[in-house]
């Protein structure tokens, strides 16, 4: 069933989405997008990937944007491009699964906003987990692109993807994507698998791989050669290391050849000139670990996600576990049944890993996410899990073996009523149904326009962005030769005009207030002590409380959850370390928390 080869290899360039989400941990503001988009459309690539993802999140997390906007602007500026997503399956782009309602009307919006194709996949290729997005982008007119999440394991093997292939066809896919989202794949096993899909299934084949382990380029060729139809790259100046194949490179290996792509290199090179100046913003972002690493091929992280790993292990000033934390992360996942380590396991694999590494202990504090996972909240692993680690996580609650959304009832009228007036429009009803904390917290401050953006860091400070993300995180200070040990663990937005420090002083948490880089303005200490008696309930890690769980004159056990606390995008329970009489609780929802604070008291 193999295709006749086209004479010409088309290209989708993951610049504006996948490229950045890679290198400088999805930051790129849509101001630094749109002076670009006119030349960008006049290129002739097959799409341009601008949305979906893990740039949502950052949309509203950091950046302040909404993400609707972003995509309407970018459909106005490329009005001869067709705009792609990323979309993961029944999770859509939060980090839970949502019912169908939800999953149908988040297409149709995206669809009229502005996207033409839709990547979908699961994260577990549990293929029952994309037939409603795909149902629901051909309803919608639109491309569906059936997406298979190569990984490598015991149990995954090319007869494997090809019987995946088989069934995406089935469901009205218009073409097949792979998706080597942490560049496991080496040059012969991508034409090995790619001959055997197009042998079995006549539809055009793209393939994705990130650069991480260096091999993505020969991967690309030996795919071309074996009747692959299209390849993802990303402009030169946001490509290589944890990104792709650089678009220049790509089209000049093909160029005078049977593949040629006919795009113009003159009119790249301008573009990655543009973007060379304007990766130069975002200095604070860039990490060592996006750079080309071959023991991907061990550790798997993908690289979206090495970037943020690293961002998120530095605010916790723990920068320098992370080679620990790359080692544990194939030891998680193998105990959670070898899923491929893609949004939202690789969160919740990576994660974990960190856990396990900053406790000293394995699984010490499991995540909410984790216990979801091995309930069958997210699908069918594809190996068995650890029965032990299962245990010690859910007990012996039931594991639901069904799609996950048939246990969930019709939620998009209640999503309407909770968010009620904030949301001026259906699309902010699903910003908030992505991320219900986040989202609120973003359409209310929209409201009372005190939406602020993180603060970037001017040029001059650049010199240590590679090993520091432009700011020291710990340094000793000198008062009248008092020495005090300062670490930085957090900023978060104080109202218009202000931004707020969390840090610690000689390991007591601090928060301060500043108005300019030149004034400061102290809150004193954030009024919580020092945990240091059992009954002290303190955090893991820097974050936010999601719920208290607990009030003062509560009987507990030892064990018993008493908050929760949402770090790395991830909720955890807290727990209790003996059982007695809860004598105080100094937090409240919302509240920003750091290690060592005692934040519920127990006699």
């Amino acid at each position: 069933m193999s295709q006749v080869k086209k004479t010409k290899i088309e290209v989708t360039d993951v610049t504006l989405r996948d490229a950045h989400q890679s290198l400088i941990a999805t930051r790129m503001r849509t101001e630094d997008m749109l002076p670009i988009c006119e030349k960008l459309d006049q290129v002739g690539f097959w799409s341009l990937e601008v949305w979906g993802g893990a740039t949502f999140d950052a949309c509203v997390r950091f950046l302040k944007e909404d993400p609707w906007e972003r995509l309407r602007q970018l459909r106005a500026a490329l009005p001869n491009t067709r705009l792609q997503m990323l979309l993961r399956g029944q999770n859509l782009l939060g980090y839970r699964h949502y019912a169908d309602d939800v999953v149908e009307a988040f297409v149709q919006k995206s669809a009229d906003n502005g996207i033409d194709v839709f990547r979908v996949f699961d994260a577990l290729n549990d293929l029952r987990n994309i037939e409603t997005a795909m149902k629901s982008v051909k309803k919608a007119g639109k491309h569906a692109q059936g997406t298979i999440c190569y990984t490598t394991s015991p149990v995954h093997t090319s007869a494997l993807f090809v019987e995946q292939a088989k069934a995406m066809q089935g469901m009205g896919a218009d073409s097949i994507a792979i998706k080597d989202m942490a560049g496991l794949l080496t040059p012969y096993a991508t034409y090995e698998l790619v001959k055997a899909i197009k042998d079995a299934v006549d539809l055009p084949l793209v393939v994705h791989s990130h650069s991480t382990s260096g091999l993505a380029p020969l991967c690309q060729l030996k795919a071309v050669e074996a009747g692959a139809d299209r390849i993802d790259t990303a402009i030169s100046s946001f490509a290589g290391g944890t990104s792709h194949p650089a678009t220049e490179s790509q089209v000049a290996a093909l160029k005078g050849t049977d593949y040629d792509t006919g795009l113009d290199l003159v009119l790249l090179s301008e573009i990655a000139d543009y973007f060379r100046e304007v990766r130069k913003k975002y200095h604070q972002f860039e990490s060592e670990f996006t750079r080309e690493d071959v023991s991907v091929q061990i550790n798997q992280v993908p690289g979206g996600m090495m970037s943020n790993l690293a961002n998120q292990l530095k605010e916790q000033n723990a920068l320098d576990k992370i080679r620990d934390v790359f080692n544990e992360i194939p030891r998680v996942r193998e105990d959670l049944g070898f899923p491929p380590l893609v949004t939202p396991t690789s969160q919740i694999v990576g994660t974990q890993a960190v856990y396990n590494i900053l406790a000293g202990q394995r699984y010490k504090t499991i995540t909410n996410e984790v216990k979801r996972y091995l309930l069958g909240g997210y699908g069918k692993p594809p190996a068995p899990v650890n029965a032990s680690v299962q245990k010690q996580a859910v007990g012996n609650e039931q594991v639901n073996e069904a799609r996950p959304a048939d246990a969930l009832v019709p939620e998009l009228y209640k999503l309407r009523k909770k968010i009620g007036d904030l949301a001026k429009n259906e699309e902010d009803v699903l910003t908030f149904a992505m991320f219900p904390e986040l989202g609120r917290e973003f359409l209310e401050q929209r409201a009372d326009g005190t939406l602020q953006p993180e603060v970037l860091l001017p040029p001059e400070q650049a010199g240590n962005a590679a090993s520091s993300g432009g700011l020291a995180t710990e340094f000793k200070i000198d008062v009248h030769g008092e020495v005090y040990d300062v670490a930085i663990t957090g900023v978060g937005d104080f109202g218009v005009g202000k931004r707020k420090l969390y840090l610690s002083l000689d390991g007591m948490p601090e928060e301060v207030v500043f108005e300019s880089l030149n004034e400061y303005v102290s809150e004193g200490s954030s009024g919580r002590s020092k945990a240091t008696e059992p009954g002290h309930v303190s955090a893991a890690m820097p974050g936010n409380i999601i719920d208290v769980l607990v009030a003062e004159g509560d009987t507990v056990n030892a064990g018993q959850a008493v908050l929760v606390t949402e770090a790395m995008k991830m909720e955890t329970e807290v727990h209790a370390n003996v059982a007695g009489t809860v004598k105080a609780v100094h937090v409240k929802k919302g509240d920003r928390v750091t290690p060592g604070e005692t934040l519920i008291e127990i006699v």
